[in-house]
């Protein structure tokens, strides 16, 4: 009897034990594997190749490389006993399908933690447990159900991945064919009933056709695949109508030479295929500059502490970090590039990177990754290799932190390009009825026209390339918002709410001074020492004021949000922060002060005279004739009359609230009905940064990169802010401009091809036009707008 195998993945079947009807499967992770995809109508995934879950002959060692520690860690963006990160540029994601199995890989191995799919880039992020599958073994597990990756040591070290060439290709022989069949055609356009006409036309016929074959089946494949695809799951894509319009330019064209009807209109066919895919090409150019601008010329507003020679500390832009500096890191601050521990043991939290919230003891001379959250006070750590802000990106834009939200714009287009299809082929099929029984000569003409003319994409184009060119915009005057999504959320706010150290206040020009009893060298040198590992905006301005000294070692170093610091030095307890935070209610002042308590013992307290952002009345001014607007601060009131001479009388004052507070405060508010925006440092606001529906971190000279905020404000670039959020205003009435002017293009362009005035070839063109004209449109638009002098009035 011959041998039972594997449904899946064609090995032998040992045993019966697996089967579902007359599939038989050899484990249960195959039968497994059937039927995730059988439930999920994917079961087409086993009409492309008989038995694809084994791993194909032909890569067969081919990734025993991969088995080799040191070029594993060139691949891999994060690594320690358990978890490891790698990202591969897949050339084979080309639709909806391909995503849910990628991101369901999970399903497929145990090994495998989560793994997501940026489609517009074709890459995918897979995050697995390196003691249960390896990194050969996850590369063999996506290449053998037919997503092979594209590996280079080169380009993965650089960051950068190799760009399909196959659409050049497929423009370079649609335009090849075009030119030559419209030069083949030109003699009969004239309707010369001449000798050498007739002798050759049948040539020039044929010579056509040859030449349309390779448009129709390699130029215009893609076209066929997604239609496929989409129909195979019951979906009508945008595909489908361009797709019945090529088939029907094809056979009618092949009929009509074939038996000598006509020349058929391989011109039209192989200019419409020709212009299709130069349409696309020129969105695909567009978005990758656009995301090029956002990447990599367009860099994060924060700052980083680099120690410089003979201890120096300095504040420096994130990207300007190179190998081999050594950086403080902060309690709470996230590690911006990969290095490796100078300090002794401290804890790392990866949950950023890998979803894993239990801290990762560390212990010096180990591997730090970029993305981890320090908790153990300030280490110092080595750089290895400079900042990849795309990188940084990518982890600030996780699912992780994404907040709810019904984007209205993305709703509409979503809806639209659902039911765009149905109407299209319902019109070209009454006026294909209509055309039958008025003239039948036109009525090929007039389908073709019809669906080729109508497109969604100038509707769906409109809104990414608007927002993709904002955000580069914004990015380039240092307002880095982490994706699309937050311009829209930043147009529909009406209530924002600021903190005020270090967000209204700065720490530039501050007046510090000691009231009570006198402090020795020794104590001032301990304070610096233990308020050295916080990254509150007061303790970072009392560091700087404090004279330079010898850093001491801390033990048990504990930071309480809006409350304060403690540690243990040279066997003395030191407790810095609030009156009630040291156990004393002597307060004389409403001011800002720091408390210091040494063994319980109070010794004094530090005031802060602080000193407003430059503009603050003016920005305040503007902001209140639009917005509602509260300050709501840790603080006491000490500055409250202060502040009510110089703000607008609308705004608000609430005091003395912890973060909780201001949690709680936020939500009431969107009980409410209200949309708030939150402005206030990354670190010590996370919570209501978090809670709000648009969040702003202001950096100055700090690293407040966090996941909490939807948005990095430059503090240089605080006078700005009311001008940065009437340009998300004026972006969407850019976007819904953009959607009337490419329903008007559909509408008049309809009208011309049902009423027969429109030839195939000039839709072919108008149509991947009308998206050019789309992305032109608002690409001055934006820019127009966001032009400072336009603004000015």
């Amino acid at each position: 009897m011959p041998k039972e195998i594997c449904y899946h993945c064609g090995l032998d079947c040992p045993d019966k034990q697996y089967q579902i009807g007359d599939k038989c499967f050899c484990c249960n992770g195959c039968k497994t594997v059937y039927e995730i995809l059988n439930q999920n109508e994917l079961g087409c995934y086993y009409d492309f190749e008989q038995n694809p879950g084994t791993i194909p002959t032909k890569i067969k060692g081919k990734y025993n490389y991969l088995d080799n520690k040191k070029i594993a860690e060139k691949l891999l963006e994060f690594n320690d006993d358990k978890i490891s990160v790698v990202s591969f540029y897949t050339p084979n994601i080309h639709c909806n399908s391909c995503i849910w199995v990628l991101e369901n890989l999970s399903k497929l191995h145990n090994g495998i933690v989560t793994s997501s799919v940026n489609f517009p880039e074709k890459k995918i992020r897979i995050t697995f447990k390196n003691y249960k599958i390896s990194l050969k073994q996850v590369v063999e597990l996506i290449t053998s159900i037919g997503y092979e990756p594209y590996i280079s040591l080169e380009d993965a070290e650089s960051g950068k991945y190799k760009s399909n060439k196959t659409l050049i290709y497929q423009i370079a022989i649609a335009g090849f064919a075009f030119g030559n069949v419209m030069l083949l055609s030109f003699p009969e356009y004239f309707q010369d009933d001449g000798f050498w006409l007739d002798k050759y036309k049948h040539l020039f016929r044929s010579l056509m056709f040859v030449f349309s074959v390779p448009v129709v089946f390699y130029s215009a494949k893609d076209f066929f695949i997604s239609a496929y695809k989409g129909l195979k799951h019951k979906i009508l894509n945008i595909d489908v109508p361009i797709v019945l319009g090529i088939s029907v330019l094809f056979i009618r064209s092949t009929i009509e030479i074939v038996f000598d009807l006509g020349q058929g209109f391989f011109d039209s066919l192989t200019g419409l295929v020709f212009f299709l895919l130069l349409g696309r090409i020129f969105q695909q150019r567009t978005y990758n500059y656009l995301s090029f601008e956002r990447d990599y010329k367009s860099y994060f507003p924060i700052a980083v502490t680099k120690i410089g020679n003979e201890g120096k500390e300095e504040s420096v832009e994130v990207f300007k970090i190179k190998e081999g500096d050594r950086l403080l890191i902060r309690n709470e601050e996230l590690i911006p590039v990969d290095g490796i521990l100078i300090s002794s043991n401290t804890n790392i939290d990866y949950s950023f990177v890998t979803g894993e919230s239990v801290p990762v003891s560390k212990k010096s001379g180990d591997k730090l990754f970029a993305g981890g959250k320090q908790l153990s006070g300030a280490i110092e750590m080595d750089v290895l290799q400079s900042v990849q802000q795309s990188y940084l990106t990518q982890l600030w834009s996780s699912d992780a932190f994404k907040k709810d939200s019904n984007f209205g714009i993305k709703n509409l287009v979503d809806a639209l390009s659902k039911y765009f299809t149905y109407i299209i082929l319902a019109i070209a099929f009454l006026a294909g009825i209509y055309w039958f029984l008025t003239d039948k000569s036109l009525v090929f003409h007039v389908v073709s026209s019809v669906l080729i003319i109508a497109c969604p994409c100038a509707l769906a184009l409109s809104s990414p390339f608007a927002l993709g060119n904002i955000l580069r915009i914004f990015g380039r005057r240092k307002f880095y918002l982490k994706n699309a999504e937050g311009i829209e959320q930043a147009a529909r706010i009406d209530t924002i709410i600021f903190d005020k150290t270090g967000t209204i206040t700065t720490n530039k020009d501050t007046n510090i001074v000691f009231e009570g009893d006198d402090l020795s060298k020794k104590e001032q040198q301990n304070i610096r020492s233990l308020i050295r590992s916080s990254n509150h905006p007061l303790n970072r301005m009392l560091y700087e004021f404090l004279p330079n000294s010898k850093e001491t070692t801390i033990i048990n170093f504990k930071e309480i949000l809006g409350k304060g610091i403690q540690g243990k030095i040279h066997g003395k307890s030191y407790t810095l922060g609030s009156a009630n935070f040291v156990n004393t209610t002597s307060s004389a002042k409403n001011e800002t002060t720091i408390y210091v308590s040494i063994d319980g013992q109070i010794k004094g307290r530090y005031i802060f005279k602080n000193s407003y952002r430059k503009g603050l009345d003016l920005v305040f001014e503007e902001l209140s004739k639009i917005y509602k607007l509260i300050i709501l601060s840790g603080d006491n009131e000490g500055e409250k009359e202060y502040l009510q001479k110089i703000l607008p009388k609308e705004t608000k004052f609430y005091f003395n609230q912890k973060p909780e507070d201001k949690l709680e405060f936020i939500k009431q508010r969107q009980t409410e009905g209200k949309q708030v925006l939150m402005i206030g440092d990354g670190l010590n606001d996370a919570g209501a940064l978090a809670q709000s529906n648009f969040g702003i971190a202001i950096s100055e000279n700090t690293n407040v990169f966090s996941p909490a905020c939807d948005a990095i404000l430059d503090a240089t670039q605080f006078k700005e802010l009311p001008q940065f959020l009437k340009l998300t205003k004026q972006t969407i009435t850019v976007i819904k401009a953009s959607f009337v002017l490419s329903f008007m293009y559909n509408i008049i362009g309809m009208y011309f091809a049902i009423t027969g005035q429109l030839s195939p070839i000039i839709a072919a063109i108008l149509m991947p036009l009308s998206s050019i004209t789309i992305v032109i449109f608002v690409t001055i638009l934006t820019n127009l707008v966001s032009n400072p002098t336009t603004n000015q009035h």
